[in-house]
């Protein structure tokens, strides 16, 4: 269904066709996982609830957005006025408000690619970023900016989750749905939100999703065939 969706997506112009070469990579790594969240990715998650998306989960990031309360920006790689356009209305259309994105008035310092445009309301302007899709050299640039970045990528050892405050190495639909599930958790509770960012480690948790890979592998193998 989601290879699906991205291929018509790609058809209306939304999603570039490269886009839907980087999901194969990531889906390759939700297949060694399991197909599941992992014990490593819900410990991420949980301190993320203390920020190709619009097309992969778009009602999933409008409820997260609506809850933390945060706002939404489109922010491209391959960027045009009518990607930009078609994106923002999409997003809207499945009830997102004030998207932003259409006007950048910033750039994120360290890209010269069109990617760096920006907004001052939106990512120039945020402390904490979700970014939910593999971009190393943005994810990179907006850490040097001195910016909390929550990555969702299902690689651990790609260059998004090595630079991400937290990294999520999950399939985008169950992260938005676990990150949502405890931010209600959490909420109010400042003792825990605190103890849980200070007990996180990016090196450990990417350590620990990768064990879990090679113990799904293992695990395999012992099973027999089926």
């Amino acid at each position: 269904m989601t290879r699906e969706r991205l291929a018509d997506m790609v058809q209306r112009g939304l999603v570039t066709p490269t886009g839907l070469i980087s999901h194969g990579r990531g889906e390759a790594y939700d297949y060694l996982m399991g197909e599941r969240s992992t014990d490593a990715a819900l410990e991420a998650e949980r301190a993320a609830a203390n920020g190709n998306a619009a097309a992969l989960d778009p009602e999933g990031i409008i409820a997260l957005a609506g809850k933390i309360p945060a706002k939404i920006e489109v922010n491209l790689f391959h960027r045009t006025p009518e990607r930009m356009e078609g994106l923002i209305s999409y997003l809207e259309s499945k009830g997102a408000v004030n998207v932003l994105g259409r006007d950048p008035d910033s750039r994120i310092q360290g890209l010269e690619h069109d990617r760096a445009l920006c907004t001052s309301e939106g990512i120039f302007g945020a402390d904490v970023i979700l970014v939910p899709i593999e971009d190393g050299d943005r994810a990179e640039a907006l850490v040097a900016m001195g910016k909390k970045v929550i990555s969702i990528d299902l690689n651990p050892l790609s260059r998004t989750s090595k630079a991400a405050t937290v990294p999520v190495c999950d399939e985008i639909s169950r992260a938005i749905e676990n990150i949502s599930r405890f931010v209600d958790e959490l909420r109010g509770d400042r003792e825990t939100i605190i103890k849980t960012l200070d007990d996180f480690s990016n090196q450990e948790n990417r350590r620990r999703t990768v064990e879990g890979i090679c113990r799904f592998l293992m695990d395999g193998l012992d099973g027999g065939d089926d």
